[in-house]
């Protein structure tokens, strides 16, 4: 079965057979592309076999056919989702700042209804990582409360730390993005299977700290075990960005991948829900790093 949780697993891997971008679409009239001396290839017996979308309308032995006439996805459909998903976090962000400000008058009720609607995002985001099929107006549902929620975490630091940590935040997101994608599209960066497990391991170990750091914090004050302040929460902060564009590369070959295989059209909205969630988990590294070295 392959794992449909967007947020840890990414949905371009198959648990059963290991790596699913290995094997290519077949050519008609020809073997699987990239079966030979491919150590993760399924038997020329069944060239579908590990293209995880074979059953959604595919039939086995049968070539692939155009995207354009069978409603499969393409890249123009995620970037349109992508876009729509985004610009829904940057709309509403922008208003939650302008609405709701930081300050001394308004300061419990926009920090209340930021982290409201914080929680709300988490619990969207999670409901949609665990269905089988994307829900468009759920996953532009979380986009809106993420927006707000960014919105009040972003006028508080522009407020209380440093005025210019937003637009460099915000600049840096744009700046791993781009040299992510530069780098996997030129093959400086190889997508395989060492290079899954390795994120998932390096993910997995990141968040169950920063948990025991959260802990800590609520539990004993302070800054718990120091992971998010000093010279420990610089070390972190980069390591969670580094992590955000190793999330990247992965989403860049889960679209690959989707395209190759003949995914369904609304796949492209899975698309564009992992790509925003791995966007947001940088500019949060980002922000929060520039808050650590701007502050006093």
């Amino acid at each position: 079965m392959r794992s449909r949780n967007p947020v840890f697993s990414r949905r371009g891997f198959s648990r059963d057979n290991g790596y699913a971008g290995f094997n290519a679409a077949p050519q008609a009239g020809g073997p699987a592309v990239g079966t030979q001396g491919n150590p993760y290839a399924q038997p020329a017996g069944n060239p579908y076999a590990q293209n995880p979308y074979a059953q959604q309308g595919l039939q086995q032995g049968a070539p692939p056919q155009a995207p354009a006439t069978t409603g499969r996805m393409t890249m123009d459909d995620v970037v349109a989702r992508t876009a729509t998903t985004l610009g829904t976090v940057v709309v509403t962000a922008v208003l939650s700042w302008l609405l709701l400000p930081v300050d001394e008058a308004n300061l419990n009720k926009s920090y209340g209804i930021g982290v409201a609607a914080g929680l709300v995002a988490m619990v969207l985001a999670f409901v949609q990582s665990f269905k089988r099929r994307p829900a468009p107006a759920l996953i532009l549902s979380y986009a809106a409360f993420e927006g707000v929620f960014l919105g009040v975490i972003s006028s508080a630091v522009s407020t209380y730390i440093a005025d210019g940590v937003v637009a460099q935040a915000v600049m840096g997101t744009m700046a791993v993005f781009a040299g992510v994608l530069v780098a996997y599209k030129a093959g400086w960066i190889r997508v395989n299977r060492r290079f899954y497990g390795f994120v998932m391991a390096a993910a997995l170990g990141f968040v169950l700290l920063m948990a025991v750091n959260l802990l800590f914090t609520v539990f004993g004050g302070g800054d718990g075990l120091g992971f998010r302040s000093g010279p420990l929460g610089i070390v972190f902060g980069v390591i969670g960005i580094l992590l955000g564009a190793c999330f990247l590369a992965l989403d860049f070959k889960q679209v690959e991948d989707g395209i190759t295989y003949g995914a369904p059209r609304e796949e492209a909205w899975f698309a564009a829900f992992g790509l925003t969630l791995t966007l947001v988990w940088i500019y949060m590294e980002f922000l929060r790093l520039l808050s650590i070295l701007n502050s006093d």
